[in-house]
């Protein structure tokens, strides 16, 4: 029972419905006792749904499409009805085009009771079909629709229809209550719609108001013009780069920071330690696991809701302990809080003592803002204007419209940062909620700074115990008022508020300090206390990963008590455990830990890191619901599923890299105030400004 819950955990996360984890709890819950077996063996004799139809309505009259005594024939239904009586003379004199229409009908799904609760037709087939008659001059269309059949016991099933692009929703919904109820001999609820036109499509356009079509043009206009702007400076700058500049050291400013030749070197270049003390090289590792653990989980989620064939098979992944990594995916999330208080405290500190205790505040929300934000708005600019063009299928046209109406109803608290706050159910860009709490905890950061910096172990100790009282804080919501992290009615309160997920965040803070205060020292540690330390992590991270592991084996159903001692312990075990992970690593007691997080194969990635969080999303969610046929779920198929996402993620995150990313961070660091030399700019350095916990720089301390 557990495993179902968790599952659905990972779900929310991305802000994405939950129908097919909805399947699998119905199929959890049915016996054999609980199958209606005349309902099942009618629809088991019947046939193809489409002969079924238009065998019953060869003689199509207006009595079919609107009940006697109801209202009387508009247009619209007398364009229906003529153009439904073309197609059934069309298929009884054998018309290719015809024949096409009832051949894209979706079936009663196979495997009905392993869970194949949706047969997908073939959309291309339906919206493809464009006849005209020469007789009356129409034009018949195709229009594609998902309609819900008969539920065979607690499931809810459906297939794909074909009608002519002339009948709504309410036409289709009419013609097959009628033809269920007669095949049936079951009376079907009212108030239940068998066809919502939302799920319909056809090869034409929507057609827009004024308000839409200016927006949407205004918006793709604009979307494009950046984008051809941007590209063209890139392309003359890298030109010049080639061909003309002879010297690399006497460059023109303009031309480094837009050019690709530069900007792709500065990627690929490798930080060695050894020159450089300054550099952690372990967190480049760990935040690129992160980010593909992020990236794996996501596909999960979105496989999980996808037309499985074989949705019977969640129930026991969900009951296996592999499952454990892929729910708990979200100590990613924490993992990344963890970089980004240790990031801010590491590079601010620093800048602190320079300036002998003045800090600039506003520059440096300044350039926080300005190091996210470039990269945000592309994205929802994509989502606004690119995505609803970008691709078709059955399942696309709802996706592409909810995400699109989200951003445009919400961008603008997208890009102030407010989001999880303010429209935490409309989230446009669903990962860009840990944004929001990165960037809400980033404006306590200089006081916090501050205040170590003037009273040092003091503000140690304020730290900890604010830390203490907002875990507590999320202790007593979830034992007083019930929420629950399985619950996606709660997410808002316990995952996407802020004062719930700043634990990992001011532990990276405080170990940040630590690692200041200590900077130029070594750490003389024997066998026995390496030993104790990771014997100690490692417990801390299986005890976090496989806690609820007997819960979700066994089908246990997890008390609220114990989920809110769980999460609440977790949000810091989590964290300590990192401290462990990276001070190992540093002073020399990482072993073979640190020679996988220190290699220098990350760094390249590491600096993508930020472009590909942002984009990922778009690349998984697009082929997950241009997917034209059904799939199957299995650990190996969502491997081969994660290298392709990832493959496309990277390369996209590179361009966006090389086109927004380096030359706005140049741009910062050439014209904003910074204590640097603006002869040389650079993409935003960490002495700067601290980045986000997905920050591609290297990590400096002293």
């Amino acid at each position: 029972m557990v495993g179902s819950h968790l599952t659905l955990v990972l779900l929310c996360i991305l802000g994405i419905a939950s129908a097919r984890i909805e399947d699998v709890k119905q199929l959890r819950d049915i016996n054999v006792e609980d199958i209606n077996t005349d309902n099942y063996q009618r629809m088991m004799k019947m046939r193809h749904l489409a002969i079924e139809f238009f065998d019953y309505y060869k003689n199509i009259t207006a009595t079919d499409l609107i009940l006697p005594g109801t209202r009387l024939p508009n247009l619209q239904d007398l364009q229906c009805l003529a153009e439904v009586a073309q197609l059934t003379q069309a298929l009884q004199s054998g018309s290719l085009w015809a024949l096409r229409m009832i051949d894209s009908w979706g079936r009663l799904p196979a495997g009905l009771l392993y869970g194949n609760t949706r047969d997908l037709g073939n959309f291309d087939e339906c919206i493809r079909v464009n006849q005209e008659i020469a007789l009356t001059g129409q034009t018949i269309r195709g229009k594609y629709c998902f309609a819900n059949l008969v539920s065979v016991s607690l499931l809810r099933v459906r297939t794909a229809v074909c009608f002519p692009s002339a009948c709504t929703a309410d036409h289709m919904d009419t013609l097959l209550r009628q033809l269920y109820q007669r095949l049936l001999n079951i009376e079907l609820n009212a108030n239940s719609r068998l066809v919502d036109e939302g799920t319909c499509q056809t090869s034409e356009k929507e057609p827009l108001d004024g308000l839409a079509i200016f927006t949407v043009n205004i918006s793709f206009h604009h979307f494009s013009t950046l984008i051809g702007v941007l590209l063209g400076i890139l392309l003359l700058c890298t030109l010049y780069d080639y061909f003309l500049c002879e010297d690399q050291k006497n460059m023109p400013v303009i031309v480094k920071i837009f050019s690709a030749r530069v900007n792709s070197r500065e990627l690929f270049r490798i930080v060695d330690s050894k020159t450089n003390p300054n550099v952690i090289d372990c967190l480049h590792g760990i935040r690129c696991m992160s980010l593909i653990w992020v990236v794996f989980g996501h596909d999960y989620a979105l496989v999980a809701i996808g037309p499985n064939i074989n949705i019977v098979d969640f129930l026991p992944w969900m009951k296996s302990a592999f499952s454990m990594f892929i729910v708990h995916g979200l100590f990613s999330v924490d993992t990344f809080f963890f970089l980004s208080g240790l990031l801010v405290v590491l590079v601010a500190m620093r800048a602190v003592e320079k300036s002998k205790g003045r800090i600039n505040v506003p520059l440096m929300y300044l350039h926080r803002y300005l190091r996210l934000t470039p990269m945000v708005g592309l994205a929802i600019c994509a989502y606004m204007s690119i995505l609803p063009i970008l691709g078709t299928g059955p399942l696309f046209k709802s996706f592409a419209a909810t995400n699109s109406n989200s951003c445009k109803e919400t961008w603008f608290w997208t890009l102030l940062y407010l989001q999880n706050y303010v429209v935490p159910e409309k989230l446009c860009l669903e990962h860009s909620w840990y944004l929001s709490v990165d960037m809400q905890m980033y404006l306590f950061a200089p006081f916090l700074i501050m205040a170590l910096y003037k009273w040092g172990k003091k503000a140690v100790a304020v730290i900890v115990v604010l830390t203490l009282l907002l875990a507590g804080c999320l202790f007593s919501m979830m034992v007083i008022k019930g929420y629950s992290i399985n619950s996606g009615n709660h997410m808002d309160k316990i995952y996407f508020a802020t004062h719930t997920r700043a634990s990992p965040w001011a532990i990276g803070l405080l170990f940040g300090y630590f690692l200041h205060v200590n900077r130029g020292k070594s750490f003389k540690l024997n066998q026995l206390t390496v030993w104790a330390g990771w014997i100690s992590c490692l417990a801390l991270i299986f005890a976090s990963l496989f806690g609820l592991y007997p819960y979700a084996a066994n089908g246990y159903s997890l008390p609220i008590l114990n989920e809110a001692f769980y999460v609440t312990l977790t949000r810091i075990s989590w964290p300590i455990a990192l401290v462990w992970v990276v001070f190992a690593c540093k002073y020399g007691y990482g072993g073979l830990a640190n020679s996988f997080l220190s290699s220098p194969l990350w760094q390249p990635l590491s600096k993508l890191s930020y472009s590909a969080y942002i984009w990922h999303i778009l690349i998984e969610q697009f082929n997950t619901y241009t997917s034209r046929t059904n799939t199957y779920f299995s650990d190996y198929q969502v491997m081969l599923r994660f290298w392709s996402d990832f493959g496309f993620s990277v390369l996209l995150a590179y361009g966006m890299y090389i086109l927004v990313e380096a030359p706005t961070g140049g741009l910062q660091t050439w014209l904003l105030p910074s204590g640097k030399s603006k002869a040389k700019p650079k993409t935003l350095a960490n002495e700067e400004a601290s980045a986000p916990e997905l920050e591609p720089k290297a990590v400096t301390v002293t």
